[in-house]
């Protein structure tokens, strides 16, 4: 990306960090907070890799620059203090907001300033290739770069070059630190959030970036570890519970093959007892059944028998008159 669009990005990120900081509620103190510390971030870099190599670049190499660059170092400056007092001030002081308006409205000023004068005029100064050169510097001077205002140091070189540097080193350290207690307390909240088994806090980081990765950071690693810690005891507890399971299961087993038995017996038992029954009650009326069939015989035998008597005479007395009558037959043929 070349110089001129580089630096017109970050006044675009700037600007939008602005309208989201106006239409925020009055009553919403930490988003302003967290907009505000954006805000100084952004500008503060922004501020220092113009003052570090942009206008020291413009002013050797486009003529008629210079009052340009002059008015935008002193512009700069009024931001910078603004900058610096804004940085740390708390959201809830009277004079928090009335000196966020003060610093938008000069900054707004000097990006139009800018944008209208300044870099139409490098623009048509140096080429494409110069552009280009320079932007790939300017990203690189974004990396070492303060991240906080500092309005008594040098805004022009050599003195700039080596101030700034050594600026940059203890914001971001400083920075660094900030990130690591914010993300060291956040990272206690949550471990005893998993341990009560309750959400774990939301958290914003507050600060500049660097503040808010290693905040992040820090959170994520301590999380990490706690949550490995926590699951290692969690699963301990469940093997524990499993063997406790396994135990009340095998009892429960036992339990039920007793109940079982004890039920196969007594079903057995009652089967027993009823077939008994039964083959009694079948004795029972096969003898009743005989006893019966036995009565009725005898019964039927003394009738049979007075019968047989009545018949017998009777049939004794035929065969005699036949005889009889057989001898006087032939008695009469005789004669």
């Amino acid at each position: 990306m070349d110089a001129i669009s580089l630096l017109k990005s970050d006044h675009k990120t700037v600007a939008q960090l602005f309208k989201r900081f106006e239409k925020a509620s009055p009553r919403a103190m930490a988003e302003k907070r967290e907009l505000m510390d954006r805000i100084i971030e952004e500008l503060s870099v922004h501020a220092a890799i113009e003052e570090q190599l942009f206008y020291p670049v413009v002013r050797a190499t486009v003529p008629g620059s210079e009052q340009e660059t002059l008015e935008s170092l002193e512009e700069h400056h009024i931001v910078k203090w603004v900058l610096s007092e804004l940085d740390g001030l708390d959201p809830e002081d009277e004079r928090f907001t009335a000196k966020a308006t003060v610093l938008i409205e000069n900054v707004r000023h000097h990006v139009d300033e800018e944008e209208g004068k300044l870099f139409p005029m490098v623009r048509d100064e140096l080429g494409r290739h110069a552009l280009n050169v320079l932007g790939d510097a300017l990203e690189e001077a974004r990396a070492i770069a303060p991240t906080h205002p500092h309005p008594r140091t040098p805004d022009t070189p050599p003195a700039n070059l080596a101030l700034g540097t050594a600026a940059a080193v203890a914001d971001r350290i400083g920075d660094t630190l900030s990130g690591l207690a914010q993300g060291s307390v956040t990272a206690v909240q949550d471990v005893i959030a998993t341990v009560m088994g309750r959400k774990k806090p939301a958290s914003r980081p507050r600060g500049s970036s660097v503040a808010r990765r290693t905040a992040s950071r820090t959170r994520a690693r301590a999380s990490e570890v706690s949550e490995r810690a926590i699951r290692a005891t969690r699963q301990a507890k469940e093997t524990g519970e499993r063997a406790t399971h396994r135990a009340q299961k095998s009892g429960k087993a036992a339990a039920r093959g007793t109940k079982r038995t004890a039920t196969a017996a007594r079903k057995g038992a009652t089967a027993t007892a009823r077939t008994a029954r039964t083959a009694t009650k079948s004795t029972a009326r096969t003898a009743r059944a005989g006893a019966k069939s036995t009565a009725r015989a005898a019964a039927a035998r003394p009738t049979r028998a007075t019968s047989a008597a009545k018949r017998g005479p009777v049939a004794k007395r035929g065969p005699a008159r036949k005889s009889t009558s057989r001898t006087a037959a032939t008695r009469r043929t005789a004669a």
